[in-house]
């Protein structure tokens, strides 16, 4: 296969699909790769790295879509790169489907087989092609850097000649995959962290990372597979209430509920915001998406009443050199999926958004052309004189849970993560 690896152009953006030692593995296993030049500088891979690796060099992000098979990228492409690449070639990455409606028509019209990582199901045997595990796994370690590296104190405990300093208090609100990282991260720099989640079956993973869990005594919002549900607004104002004395009394307070295809919820308004005291801090990683705490907004810091308030904005990009090594493996296991030539694999049908100018993912056929016909079902072909199959007595359960989505593996920095069928991640 022939696959093509560009350098990302949108702002802020300082990863990519595939570093230099992916790229060897893939050329070992007999594609070809073409790289644009410069993709790997902010990883400090330069283009002979990418060359003694195995792969050719282009300038052209549009002469490498044109004459790939399959385009390896981290957000979707610009529309003349999509209008190069010819038709039935194959586009994978974290496409955004429910928000990035322009991109993703425009692959539909050019008839490109377009993949999205977000949309791979939560089964066992996808663990490898998890992108948003290792994403929000280097989300959450950034979270805790910065609430850090804004709270104007220390976060350990100092006993000194001088006197006692005591310790950081840290509130993680969501005990998703961020919110585990984030709470493992600020134990280990010492400060006394508290988590929070809607779900009673994140007690445990909290307390086992060494944290104190938040009761508020309110009903769980634990919804189909164990994850989150989306809650109504009384039961978020009791939320609220519950939660403002537990957030005044923060240093840091670190904020990781997002909703895939819908706005975050909102955890922390701005009179919890004004109750806070002078210097503390608020780390919204969910700011991109509609912002967990009221003042957030993406890629900015405000000051309000003395509270920095930090809106995450591609904040696994920030470490980009660990952020690729981890994405690069999950693009290489999809890769190694689609050689294996089963088009009928769950792992690639699930996550499969267009396919020869249909959208074939139902929902988000019907987020972005509700009108368009529901594509007719495959069919596998019965073998000639095949018996006939015995009515079923069970109804398959569906995927079972994801082994390492605990806190064991957060401490083995791989987790697990919600994908955007499930109502809630990180909280």
């Amino acid at each position: 296969m022939r696959i093509g690896v560009l350098a990302e152009s949108r702002p802020g953006e300082r990863r990519v699909a595939l570093p230099p030692e992916a790229v060897s593995a893939l050329c070992a296993a007999d594609h070809a790769v073409v790289v644009q030049s410069g993709a790997g500088r902010h990883l400090y891979a330069t283009d002979d790295d990418y060359r003694a690796a195995g792969a050719e060099i282009a300038d052209s992000a549009e002469l490498i879509a044109a004459q790939a098979e399959l385009l390896a990228v981290v957000n979707p492409p610009e529309p003349s790169v999509i209008a190069a690449m010819p038709s039935g070639a194959s586009l994978l990455g974290l496409l955004n489907p429910f928000q990035e409606a322009q991109a993703i028509l425009a692959l539909r019209e050019q008839g490109v087989s377009a993949y999205a990582l977000e949309l791979v199901p939560r089964i066992s045997r996808a663990q490898s092609v998890d992108a948003l595990s290792s994403q929000a796994l280097v989300a959450g370690y950034r979270a805790a850097l910065v609430g850090a590296e804004l709270l104007p104190r220390f976060f350990p405990l100092f006993m000194t000649a001088a006197g006692t300093i005591p310790p950081a208090r840290v509130l993680v609100l969501g005990a998703g995959l961020a919110g585990l990282q984030a709470i493992a991260t600020a134990r280990r720099l010492g400060a006394v962290v508290s988590g929070y989640d809607v779900r009673a079956a994140a007690a445990d993973e909290v307390r086992s990372l060494g944290a104190s869990f938040v009761e508020l005594n309110l009903e769980t919002q634990e919804g189909a597979g164990g994850y989150a549900r989306s809650q109504s607004a009384d039961f978020a104002e009791r939320q609220h209430a519950a939660l403002a004395p537990f957030v005044a009394d923060a240093d840091v307070v670190i904020t990781t509920a997002s909703i895939p295809g819908r706005a975050a919820p909102l955890l922390v308004t701005e009179e919890m915001v004004a109750g806070m005291r002078p210097g503390s801090v608020v780390v919204d990683l969910a700011a991109q998406s509609g912002g967990n705490c009221a003042l957030s907004k993406p890629g900015e810091t405000g000051v309000f009443n003395g509270v920095s308030v930090w809106g995450g904005a591609d904040v696994p990009s920030q470490l980009p050199v660990h952020a690729s090594k981890l994405y690069g493996a999950n693009v290489s296991a999809f890769i190694a999926l689609l050689k294996a030539g089963d088009a009928a694999d769950e792992i690639l049908a699930g996550s499969r958004v267009t396919e020869g100018g249909r959208f074939v993912h139902e929902g988000v056929r019907k987020a972005l052309a509700p009108d368009e016909a529901e594509p007719a079902p495959a069919v596998a072909a019965e073998p000639e004189g095949a018996p006939e199959p015995e009515p079923a007595t069970e109804r398959a359960t569906g995927g079972e849970p994801r082994p390492g989505s605990g806190p064991e593996a957060v401490a083995a920095s791989e987790p697990g993560t919600d994908r955007p069928d499930q109502p809630e991640q990180g909280e």
